[in-house]
């Protein structure tokens, strides 16, 4: 599946590639720094920080049950999100990301709006995510395209709140 607007594209990526590393790393960095510093003055240690980039290989996001999509901009990639299937009617979005240069620019609806395209092609009826208090921003764009808070549909230690979004209407 290709999108494709201006400026903007977004495509699948194998979960596993070198453009899908380099993003899920900076992803990463950014959400476990932004929570150090926000609870402990700090950024996240290295050897942390490698630990857990290691330990969430994304092969959740791979066929037949998932997706990583890419999104570039001007042709480089610059953000991801991933959806995955988690039961037969239910898809989960994980790692909606933009570098920080490309946000505000239109391509995190874009990228979330794909992702949502992809969960319809998995079969998904609905799309439930998690996040946390602290990601503002992420919890008004997801409001903005129509994903409402609902009860919680798992325990991450770090989620503080969860969204979900019909994908069928009957």
């Amino acid at each position: 599946m290709t999108r494709m607007t201006t400026t903007w594209s977004v495509e699948d990526e194998p979960h596993d590639s070198p453009v899908a590393a380099a993003l899920w790393r900076a992803y990463y960095t950014e959400v476990s720094d932004r929570w150090y510093l926000l609870h402990e003055g700090r950024v996240t240690d290295p050897d942390e920080l490698e630990r857990e980039v290691a330990a969430d290989t994304g092969a959740y996001l791979s066929p037949p049950d998932g997706v990583l999509l890419v999104a570039r901009y001007g042709g480089e990639p610059v953000g991801t999100a991933g959806v995955r299937l988690t039961d037969a009617a239910t898809a989960e979005l994980k790692r909606v990301f933009l570098l920080a240069e490309a946000r505000g620019k239109g391509g995190a609806a874009l990228l979330v709006t794909a992702a949502e395209d992809a969960a319809r092609a998995l079969g998904a009826e609905r799309i439930v995510l998690d996040t946390r208090g602290d990601l503002v921003e992420a919890r008004a764009l997801y409001a903005r395209l129509g994903y409402e808070e609902s009860p919680p549909h798992n325990d991450h230690e770090y989620a503080d709140h969860w969204f979900t979004k019909r994908l069928t209407w009957t």
